[in-house]
């Protein structure tokens, strides 16, 4: 998946506009529309900046893996279950615990 995808993404998840996220960062509103449509490429700088306005990391942005997260899926996996209260990632690995049991059956 490339940047500006996810970047499309996380913008639309949190219904933010391009224009909104330029000003919150201080940004250039055609540059985060650049981005967006993968024609440019953050700096350094503005990389670490929307990994913490978003809360993810840079390698999510940037949809590297290592080896420690198999995939983007799982990555978006870790980025939900973060986002959610503790009573909200209880009842998300109960969830979880009830697919593997219907599956082994």
């Amino acid at each position: 998946m490339k940047f500006g995808d996810i970047l499309r993404f996380l913008i639309e998840e949190r219904e933010l506009t391009q224009r909104q996220l330029a000003n919150d960062l201080n940004i250039a509103p055609s540059t985060i529309g650049g981005y967006v449509q993968n024609s440019s490429e953050p700096d350094f700088n503005a990389l670490k900046s929307l990994a913490k306005y978003f809360n993810v990391s840079t390698d999510y942005l940037l949809d590297f893996h290592t080896g420690k997260t198999g995939s983007h899926e799982e990555a978006e996996l870790l980025r939900v279950f973060r986002a959610m209260t503790a009573h909200e990632k209880l009842l998300y690995l109960e969830q979880g615990r009830a697919f593997i049991k219907i599956k082994q059956r």
